[in-house]
């Protein structure tokens, strides 16, 4: 049997003609071509009309329309593949034979002028508008405009579609009235406001989740950090306990030295080890509490910041706005470390009083960096020679730790 079709040895793709084998290797630099006995399908939709050479095309058809008759015309159009090269027809000398020999006439299909418009208006081509409305099915504008972005990169995009003369054409929709439009648009936003709602849920539910996650990473944090501290001091504990062993028994082997030498200058032998004295009996020391390893100015301002937002926990903002004027104070000192005037607060200052002296803790974390009361205690003066810039920049971190952390003092 002669070949019906020209198959594409790189991508399997069928092809109806010479013609379209030369277009589809300009399209994809494909040149493995061969003669194929398998038609390419001509599945004709009895609804409007529109050509489907596969299945996979008509199921898109109908799933897009919703038209599910096809007439299979796939024998009517098969002929036979010619490899040779078109010849140009001699004109006929009698003029029934050239008219007879003319190809179906084609013409631009009728599709619903108003959603044609509304295509234009928003920017898409007269020809893609027309493309995208015929094989839509004149549905609607969104059915044409889903089927322009699924089709955008198809290379006949911006063709103007033909379809022969005859062609029945499914008659357009009746446009929405005004009551229906209002209607379709209340549909929409309703649709869109609820879409919006389940975001923000599941967005919110991310949140939560992520701060339980944060708070169980900080508890771990935290007992790590203490099991280790508890090594720490067992390890100490048992260095000091060796430390001292070896004391002792340097100073027992020197006093045993001291004897002998002692003896061998009176002239006494030596004394027998069969005959010493047996040892007297260890007093068990008095078990001591395990040593504590005295808090560190950080872990002094930690602390003190700890309290102060557990004495005003009731009121969130206040406590904010006092770690922030702490920060603004010690960032003040740090920047400009000769100017008095950051170095001395008057406690008697009602702005002052508002943010900082007011709370409990407050005036504490600034004596822990260094200020002083002076003048009666009217002031918080900061002496120059005192100033010692670890200890305010390890203020500056301890406060920003207590701003941003959101379970600070909570643990």
């Amino acid at each position: 049997m002669a070949g019906l079709s020209l198959k594409c040895g790189d991508c399997g793709a069928l092809l109806r003609s010479v013609e379209e084998a030369q277009e589809h290797a300009e399209l994809t630099s494909h040149s493995n071509f061969s003669e194929s006995t398998e038609a390419v399908l001509n599945l004709i939709c009895t609804a409007c009309g529109k050509p489907c050479r596969s299945k996979t095309e008509s199921d898109l058809h109908t799933k897009r329309t919703g038209h599910t008759e096809f007439t299979d015309k796939t024998l009517e159009a098969a002929k036979p593949i010619s490899l040779e090269a078109p010849k140009v027809a001699a004109e006929s000398e009698d003029g029934g034979d050239a008219s007879a020999s003319k190809s179906e006439e084609m013409v631009v299909p009728e599709v619903n002028k108003s959603i044609l418009e509304e295509l234009e208006s928003m920017g898409f081509a007269t020809a893609r508008a027309t493309r995208a409305l015929y094989y839509s099915g004149n549905a609607s504008l969104e059915a044409a405009v889903n089927w322009v972005v699924e089709h955008e990169n198809d290379p006949e995009i911006d063709q103007m579609p033909l379809v022969p003369k005859d062609t029945k054409v499914e008659a357009p929709k009746p446009a929405l009235t005004p009551e229906q439009l209002k209607a379709k648009q209340q549909e929409l936003r309703e649709r869109a406001r609820k879409k919006k709602e389940e975001e923000e849920k599941l967005a919110e539910r991310e949140r939560e989740k992520e701060r339980i996650r944060i708070g169980k990473e900080l508890l771990e944090a935290k007992r790590i950090e203490e099991l280790n501290e508890r090594k720490r001091i067992l390890a100490l504990r048992k260095a000091e306990k060796e430390e001292e062993k070896r004391a002792r028994d340097k100073i027992r082997q020197k006093l045993e030295e001291d004897k002998a030498e002692r003896r061998r200058r009176l002239g006494l032998p030596a004394e027998d080890p069969s005959t010493a004295k047996p040892p007297a009996p260890v007093v068990e020391e008095k078990k001591l509490s395990l040593p504590v390893r005295p808090a560190s100015k950080a872990e002094q301002m930690r602390e003190c910041l700890r309290s102060l937002k557990s004495n005003h926990k009731e009121d969130d903002a206040k406590v904010k706005r006092a770690f922030q004027t702490l920060l603004t104070y010690v960032g003040n000192v740090v920047k400009n470390p000769d100017e008095e005037k950051f170095r001395k607060i008057r406690l008697s200052n009602q702005t002052f009083q508002d943010r900082v002296g007011a709370l409990r803790g407050g005036i504490e974390f600034l004596e822990l960096c260094g200020f002083e009361k002076i003048e009666g205690d009217e002031f918080l003066f900061l002496p120059r020679d005192k100033v010692d810039r670890a200890v305010l920049n390890s203020a500056g971190s301890e406060l920003d730790s207590a701003i941003k952390n959101p379970f600070f003092g909570v643990l």
